[in-house]
């Protein structure tokens, strides 16, 4: 089933996890709507922008599968309103081209320069909340003393 021209729902439940672990990973009717509602505003404007195929490293996590991998208790994956994306895995496009993509041309929710250096993310975390207000947050994450913290992105 695709959600977009160029992005399907095995790509965004698809976890090496999930099969290692058993853990099953299929979203909801609901979780299916709010991944096309990211796929349409999000991933595909980028996707036709750059002409380049970009990986989707994690998409949809069901509460177990978040759960496992020490995901946020409310991680905007588990409701399908979330993508992390890796511009590098095709090559020809770099995070940071498609972290100021992202952060100039659409209406996101909480845009996430996922580690990395400053000038270049390991991955860009997107999501996308439909029929309501997006906050249009950008952050940084970077590790400190061995857990996570955030910074506004300036």
């Amino acid at each position: 089933m695709k959600l977009s021209d160029n992005l399907s729902v095995a790509e965004v439940i698809k976890s090496t996890t999930a099969k290692r672990c058993g853990i099953g990973n299929e979203p909801t009717i609901e979780h299916l709507e709010n991944l096309k509602a990211i796929a349409l505003n999000i991933f595909q404007p980028a996707r036709n922008y750059f002409k380049n195929p970009i990986a989707v490293t994690s998409g949809y996590r069901s509460e177990a599968l978040n759960e496992r991998i020490g995901g946020s208790k409310t991680s905007q994956h588990s409701k399908g309103q979330a993508l992390d994306l890796d511009a590098h895995t095709f090559g020809g496009l770099t995070n940071k081209e498609l972290f100021h993509y992202i952060s100039e041309h659409t209406d996101f929710d909480q845009l996430i320069w996922e580690f990395g250096t400053e000038d270049e993310p390991d991955w860009v975390h997107v999501s996308y909340v439909d029929n309501q207000a997006n906050r249009g947050e950008r952050l940084v994450a970077y590790k400190k003393e061995g857990r996570t913290k955030y910074k506004y992105f300036k």
